[in-house]
């Protein structure tokens, strides 16, 4: 179809000869059909590709990403023959298998899956990097992990669940290959899925392995219960943990080398349950850490506010938020701004999570007394300029801190309130004087992430007005507030595609210091904060919202509504 099609296209004008001349010269040194060259070159977008040929051919067009495969349909056709023909089955009315193709016209690939499966063969069409994604999907974790599972079950000789269980054969089985090939699938497909955590969560009948994508949890797959010791005892080898201990919580971390010579960090978190022992690892991707403050979802006044703050030689600036909010990656960020010949910084975290050069790290360890405040206290001995405390969760971390910003340090920390005027509040509860709040911190920037819509396939929506007041876009604004929301394809996940930081920054001003020390409440606070010109969370979020950055979904999910 390659020369043909090309010229089908130019008579419609879809594309140039000039870019068609490109196209093939593309596809003659990278290999590959015309239609995927063009549309990588950006001569032509997927979904006009798709729609030309399918009305060309007589044939319908399918949204693979709209579309769940069963596992027994894809089992009818081999990853290896749908790789070598760019297709894959997709459904099966009587006998008939309905298949996606790049290419109607290849009639060898049709009379190849008619041979192989016995049935009579349907096309539709799809994009070819569609179907290859959907290949890779369905094939590298549906099909394959059944054909894994039953590998272990014909393989492995499955230690029991009993409560006493011989160390010996728990490290036998969980270096079986089959139990390392297993574990080894998990970690590789949440590192292809851009997953940020994994879950392996035993029950009292089952096993599943969940990935938590942009922030949502989503179920990936059920091991046979019985591998549960296999799996954890695996998990606990890579990342040098005691297997025979299943009593305690515990915490280490595994290194990963990629191709290509990048290598991927997993922080491992293991906790004993009612049914056995449940595994959360967090990717820690440092090619993928963000430390542009511009590109972090700061809003023009708020990035000004924030960067003024961290550029004072002493004080405190206190970043907030729930676990998993990214306030890591917002300190990160400030302090590789920060990150200077001329200035000593030094931090306490637990864990350290990216290993930063030129600053100072230390890593927690509170069973030999290794905690933030013993921390802190030998940082004051260590001529700092500039300290970060991993967090402030009790009054002698608290109190040591701000002492620390009260002595000239510029004292960087994090704390768990649900915005940024009730963390006052929770500093006053903690035992500190409102005169040493007032005198130390600086700003407080609380934050959430929210899921970005997808660019390729996000399309405006219709809410009614006075749904756009209720959840707090300002009546005046309402008729230019146009929401848009993403349909899902084949670059995506649901119509979402990455995150964003929404952030709400008070500077401690003046007059906010007045109110602290006459013992205002935090909702007192919260408006002279608003009115001196400081944006919510969710006046953030519908920003997002209004720039097409996000959804108005996505943003009710994260935040909450302003009182």
């Amino acid at each position: 179809m390659t020369n043909h099609l090309g010229e089908l296209l130019i008579k419609e004008k879809l594309i140039s000869p000039d870019q068609l001349q490109k196209a093939m010269e593309s596809q003659k040194s990278q290999g590959g059909r015309l239609g995927a060259n063009l549309t990588k070159l950006g001569f032509i977008k997927e979904s006009e590709l798709t729609s030309f040929i399918s009305k060309k051919f007589g044939v319908p067009a399918i949204n693979l990403s709209e579309f769940e495969i069963s596992p027994e349909i894809i089992s009818l056709v081999t990853k290896e023959v749908c790789l070598r023909h760019t297709i894959i089955p997709v459904n099966r009315a009587g006998s008939t298998l309905i298949v996606a193709t790049a290419d109607p016209s290849n009639i060898f690939a049709i009379d190849d899956i008619k041979f192989l499966t016995g049935y009579n063969v349907e096309t539709a069409v799809a994009s070819e990097e569609s179907i290859k994604k959907a290949i890779e999907k369905y094939h590298d974790v549906q099909a394959d992990v059944g054909v894994e599972m039953a590998g272990i079950m014909d393989e492995l000789e499955v230690v029991g669940d009993e409560e006493e269980v011989d160390v010996t054969d728990l490290q036998k089985a969980s270096t079986e290959a089959p139990v390392v090939r297993l574990v080894n699938m998990i970690l590789t497909d949440a590192i292809k899925k851009n997953a940020s955590d994994i879950h392996v969560e035993p029950y009292e009948k089952m096993l599943r392995v969940r990935f938590r994508i942009d922030g949502v949890m989503s179920e990936m797959m059920k091991p046979p219960l019985k591998l549960k010791n296999a799996i954890t005892s695996r998990i606990k080898i890579m990342s040098n943990l005691d297997i025979a201990e299943r009593r305690l919580p515990q915490d280490g971390r595994i290194k990963l080398k990629m191709s290509g010579g990048k290598e991927m960090d997993f922080r491992v978190s293991v906790l004993p349950t009612l049914f056995g022992e449940k595994v959360v690892m967090r990717l820690l991707d440092k090619s993928n850490l963000q430390l542009d403050m511009t590109k972090l979802g700061f809003e023009e006044k708020a990035l000004k506010d924030f960067k003024w703050a961290i550029a004072q030689p002493f004080g405190m600036v206190l970043v907030t938020g729930p676990t998993g909010s990214g306030k890591t990656t917002t300190l990160y960020s400030a302090l590789s701004e920060l990150n200077k010949v001329t200035e000593n910084v030094s931090t306490a975290e637990d864990p350290v999570e990216y290993n930063l050069p030129g600053i100072n790290q230390v890593q927690m360890h509170e069973d030999i007394g290794l905690n933030f405040a013993a921390a802190l206290r030998s940082f004051l001995r260590q001529d700092p300029d500039i300290i970060m405390v991993g967090e402030i969760r009790d009054f002698e971390t608290a109190e040591i801190g701000v002492k620390a910003a009260l002595t000239g340090h510029l004292v960087l920390s994090t704390l768990h309130t649900n915005d940024a005027p009730s963390t006052i509040n929770r500093l006053l509860n903690m035992g500190i004087e409102p005169f040493l709040v007032t005198a130390s911190v600086n700003l407080i920037v609380a934050q959430r992430l929210a899921r970005k819509i997808c660019q390729e396939c996000k399309q405006p929506i219709e809410v009614a007005k006075s749904g756009l007041v209720d959840v707090g876009v300002p009546p005046d604004q309402v008729d230019g507030f146009v929401p848009q929301e993403g349909k899902g394809c084949d670059k995506c996940n649901n119509g979402y595609k990455g995150r964003i930081a929404l952030y709400e920054v008070m500077i401690i001003t003046e007059e906010l210091k007045e109110l602290i020390l006459s013992g205002a409440s935090t909702t007192e606070l919260k408006r002279e904060a608003m009115r001196q010109g400081m944006k919510t969370l969710r006046q953030s979020g519908l920003t997002k919202v209004k720039e097409g950055v996000s959804s108005l979904k996505e943003v009710t999910r994260v935040t909450a509504q302003d009182r």
